[in-house]
Order: C-alpha cells, then sequence, then structure tokens
C-alpha cells in the first residue's frame, strides 16, 4: 500500500514491470520505483496531467496535460517530441514497440485523434485519424490496433492496413462522458474489454472471409460478451479468464432518500456471454472517498504479474493475486481448520508458509477447545503420523483432562501407561 499525500494530487499512472510514472494535478510527473520511492521528477506544466504512456521497454514516454502540451521523450535522453496545442490533450498512447521503431509512432487525444510518425527526412507527420465526435477520452495501443473512445462509443484502427474497424456504441448514453469515462484494456492482442458506466463489453477482432470483403475491412469486431453491473465501473484488468473491476461505488442511505458515496470496491468477476458471476469482492480505504466520482478512480496492470495499482486523488493501493498461503490464512483467520487442512494437503508441494501437521495441531486443538473429543481424537491418527513426540503430548493431554477413553486411535505401538 503506498501513501502518496505529499506528490499532491494524483492525476495518471503508467507502470512497467520495473516503475511506476505518476501524474499529478500540479503538472509534474514522479518516477517512482516498485516500493513507491521517487527516482525522478519532470516539470511538464502547471495544470493537470491527463496521462502518461510508457512503450513496452518502458524507456520512452509519452506526456500529455489540460494546458495543450504534449512531450515524448527519451527517459535516459530527453531527445523527442514537444509541441503545444490551443486546446486541452486528454490522452497520449505510444506504439508498443516506439523505441525500436524507425517511425517513432504515438497518437494524441483531444477534439481529434491525431497519429504522428517520423518520415525518412526524420520530420514529424501528423495525420487526422478521426473528428467530429467530441472528444478523445481514452485509447489503448496493443500491437498493430489503436482502439479509442469519443462521445460516441468506441472505434478500432487497424495501423497496419490503414482501415477502421467497428464502432462499438456507447450505452448508458445519459450518464456524462467526462464524469463516466470509458475504460479500456486489451486482454490480448485481439481481445479488447470495454467498460463504460455500468456496461461491460468484451470485443474480439477476428479475421474476415476474404470471399466476404468486397469494400468491408480485412477484419471485423464480434462481441462475445456484454452485461450489465450493478456499480458504474472506474477501472478494468484482466486476469487469465476472469476480470477484474474497479467500482465507483453509490448507495441510498437508510435514513436518507440521497445517495452518498461508499468505498470503492475492487472485484473479479466471471464473464459469461450476458451476465458475469461474482467471484471476490473487497471494499477499499483510501482517504477522501466521500469526496471522489468515477473519474478520479484507475486501474492499472503489470502484464505477466498479478498486481494491480489503484489509483484515487491521494492514494495508490497495490493489489495482487492471493496465492494458496493466502486462502489458508484467511480460512485459519475464520476458524475454518477443516477446509484449511484440506487445502494445505491439496497443495502440500506449492505452500511456503505453512505447514500441514502444524495445520492439523491447530485443527486438534480447535476441537479439544470445543470439547469435541471424539473428533479430535480420530484425527490423531492422520495428523500425528508416526510422530513418538506428538503423539506422547497428546496422550498425556487426554489423559491430564480424562479423556484418554477416546484416544482408541492410537498406533499399536505407543505404550499409553
Amino acid at each position: 500500500y503506498f501513501w502518496l499525500f505529499y506528490l499532491g494530487r494524483l492525476q495518471g499512472l503508467c507502470l512497467t514491470c520495473s516503475f511506476l510514472a505518476l501524474g499529478t494535478h500540479f503538472g509534474k510527473v514522479f518516477l517512482l520505483d516498485i516500493q513507491g520511492n521517487v527516482t525522478q521528477k519532470f516539470e511538464i506544466s502547471s495544470v493537470k496531467i491527463n496521462q502518461i504512456s510508457l512503450d513496452e521497454s518502458g524507456e520512452h514516454v509519452g506526456i500529455c496535460s489540460e494546458d495543450g502540451k504534449v512531450q515524448v521523450f527519451g527517459l535516459y535522453t530527453r531527445e523527442g517530441f514537444h509541441e503545444n496545442f490551443d486546446c486541452p490533450i486528454k490522452v497520449v498512447a505510444l506504439h508498443p514497440q516506439f523505441t525500436r521503431s524507425n517511425y517513432k509512432q504515438f497518437v494524441t487525444g483531444g477534439n481529434k485523434l491525431l497519429l504522428y510518425e517520423r518520415n525518412w527526412l526524420n520530420r514529424w507527420k501528423t495525420s487526422v485519424l478521426h473528428e467530429g465526435e467530441g472528444s478523445i477520452t481514452a485509447i489503448q495501443w496493443r500491437a498493430n490496433l489503436i482502439a479509442w473512445a469519443n462521445n460516441v462509443g468506441v472505434k478500432i484502427y487497424d495501423i497496419g492496413t490503414k482501415q477502421r474497424i467497428t464502432n462499438v456504441l456507447r450505452d448508458n448514453v445519459s450518464l456524462r462522458p467526462d464524469m463516466y469515462p470509458c475504460s479500456l484494456c486489451w486482454k490480448d492482442n485481439s481481445s479488447l474489454i470495454v467498460g463504460w458506466g455500468s456496461s461491460i463489453k468484451i470485443c474480439v477482432v477476428k479475421e474476415r472471409n476474404p470471399t466476404e470483403m468486397r469494400d468491408l475491412p480485412s477484419r471485423y469486431v464480434e462481441i462475445v460478451s456484454a452485461f450489465e453491473t450493478e456499480f458504474f465501473i472506474s477501472g478494468l484488468a484482466p486476469l487469465a479468464d476472469q476480470l477484474v473491476t474497479l467500482y465507483f461505488v453509490k448507495e441510498n442511505s437508510d435514513h436518507m432518500d440521497e445517495e452518498f458515496r461508499a468505498r470503492p470496491r475492487l472485484d473479479i468477476i466471471q464473464p459469461l456471454p450476458e451476465s458475469c458471476e461474482e467471484i471476490s469482492s473487497d471494499a477499499l480505504t483510501v482517504r477522501n472517498f466521500q469526496d471522489n466520482e468515477c473519474r478520479d478512480y484507475r486501474l492499472e496492470h503489470s502484464e505477466g504479474e498479478s498486481l494491480f495499482y489503484i489509483i484515487s486523488p491521494k492514494d495508490i493501493v497495490v493489489a495482487k493475486e492471493r496465492d494458496q498461503d493466502d486462502h489458508i490464512d484467511w480460512l485459519l483467520e475464520k476458524k475454518k481448520y477443516e477446509e484449511a487442512l484440506m487445502a494445505a494437503e491439496i497443495s502440500f508441494k506449492n505452500i511456503k508458509r505453512h505447514d500441514v501437521q502444524k495445520i492439523g495441531m491447530a485443527y486438534i486443538n480447535h476441537l479439544v477447545e470445543k470439547g469435541d473429543y471424539d473428533s479430535a481424537a480420530r484425527k490423531c491418527q492422520k495428523v500425528l503420523g508416526k510422530n513418538m513426540e506428538l503423539w506422547e503430548n497428546e496422550v498425556y493431554r487426554f489423559k491430564t483432562i480424562g479423556q484418554l477413553k477416546v484416544e482408541s486411535c492410537s498406533p499399536r505401538w505407543l505404550n499409553c501407561e
């Protein structure tokens, strides 16, 4: 859990496997290591940073701000692109292979979507990919596919074929797009997850049959899952075949008709074609959550690792997938000893912090404390095995409490006298 109050109001987050890049409301960008220590600081603007983008190598960064500044530069060279626009630039995205590519492509979004690339004369060339449907509010670039959201819906552009593939219309049109922004996330090179308002859609980009092409794009999009959620979506991330969802929660008070803001929720859900199944749910404690809106939260994830970063204006929460040891901890905390013992026996090769016999002993102690001496005695044979010292201790304990008569499960080779 990172506490980052001293950085000022947080606006954007981007990450690689080795560091985080954070933007603030006052135009600063900080680089932090995974432990939360500041390693570099950049003064970009005097107003809020809208978005930060890193390429896959983590060597180049793109930054845009509310006053129309766009900077794309190498973290180790500072050479790159610097431009001021006459309108706020809301989003920026670098080509995933920006460092290795000769063309150095990136896109920006304000009132239009612009593609920048270097030509053979080492000059920057600009192309308008889309305009006329309001502000661009989100961009995600994966391989050759660029997905973006505006006031109307979500589009996908294939930069390889220079074709726009699809238009996924926005649901919840009654919600203001600036207050309930779209969340975009690529699960892989062809699967895009779209969250907007309280709706989620999973879109898969597929190759079109050559006989069906005519004047159509070579690819098309199939929506394989579409469903409504209980709360408003602030962020999405893939977790194997499941989804991690960050929810902004409004609830009705028992004593008042008006709504109030509750703590944000981090859920794991299993998408189905027309609905979803909740796997787990956790309410997050972040400072001043009562004052936050849906747009104030973001969710980022580190690919290849089950690490998830929840950003709020004053805090960053780092969440990681529970392993079997964590699951056993939870079962023991809830005094579900039998389930904990079973889980440890099944996963004894993978658990690192727990020991099957120690869990079994805790279960026996729990049964004795409850007065369930018969069950405790039956568990001794399985848990104690051929450990002479443990058997002697248990026989002595049962004798002391006057329950040695039920110790019928003691091994024949043990002298109980």
